[in-house]
């Protein structure tokens, strides 16, 4: 018998379809050329149906999942913005997104493969259980048994488990953390990791060595199958090159968890 151990596996996640008419924020066919997973917006902070299709098409073409990325209602916000919304009808809001895109999927010769929230919305599903219910309930509505992506230990996790949906746990390599593992909040100086070596530096540590170090010096462990890639950051699709390159060279296998 072989003693010899498997290499670590993560997939590459980026937020895509961020545009509404004639604005486009993401490059969404240079990233679609690099991550394994799409996380595609729905249309509530961001992403109109034509843009929703193009995604779909250019996700489907090239084997990346797709996956719904639902938000509070909160287009001039870009669904970041702190909302408080009745868990029945965010519920019904959160179905409405996922089977808006499916359309689309389905169309491509797809089909809708998770769930993540965006935003104030996922931030908020960390710690509010009422909310993530309702997130929950929403997928359970439009997909059944569909994953769903997020921080690892979040009350959105707690709800997707017992609702029997499998969860899927998430790393941000460009995004600061708190020494309770969850993500220093945008509005705080130093939330953001802006040095592309860095990130880099981070990435491998979270895939291999399943741990970084908080915005104060903590390590802190962290358990994810999937790494985030944001995709409105400036040079964001050769930051995401630069990434998985260096996954590769490291003998880090990079694969969808769909």
């Amino acid at each position: 018998m072989s003693d010899a151990v498997a290499p670590p596996v993560i997939d590459l996640n980026a937020d895509l379809g961020e545009g509404f008419g004639r604005w486009q924020l993401t490059d969404d066919e240079a990233l679609l050329s690099v991550v394994t997973s799409a996380n595609v917006a729905c249309g509530f902070h961001a992403g109109d149906p034509a843009t929703m299709r193009r995604v779909c098409d250019l996700a489907a073409a090239r084997g990346v999942v797709i996956g719904a990325q639902v938000s509070y209602r909160d287009l001039a916000g870009f669904g970041r913005r702190a909302m408080d919304v009745p868990p029945e009808e965010l519920a019904d809001e959160i179905a409405y997104q996922i089977g808006a895109l499916e359309v689309f999927a389905r169309a491509a010769g797809a089909r809708v493969g998770y769930v993540k929230p965006h935003g104030a919305l996922y931030n908020r599903c960390v710690h509010d259980a009422e909310q993530a219910d309702a997130v929950v309930a929403g997928i359970r509505t439009a997909g059944g048994g569909l994953p769903v992506l997020g921080l690892t230990g979040s009350r959105l996790h707690e709800a997707a488990g017992r609702a029997g949906l499998p969860v899927v746990g998430e790393a941000f390599a460009d995004r600061a953390y708190t020494a309770a593992g969850t993500l220093v909040p945008r509005r705080e100086p130093g939330s953001v990791v802006h040095d592309p070596d860095e990130v880099v530096r981070r990435a491998l540590g979270m895939s291999r060595d399943r741990a970084v170090t908080s915005l104060d010096g903590w390590r802190v462990e962290i358990t994810a199958r999937s790494l985030c890639l944001h995709g409105d950051t400036p040079g964001a699709a050769g930051l995401a090159r630069r990434v998985r390159s260096a996954l590769t060279a490291a003998g880090v296998r990079v694969r969808s968890f769909v």
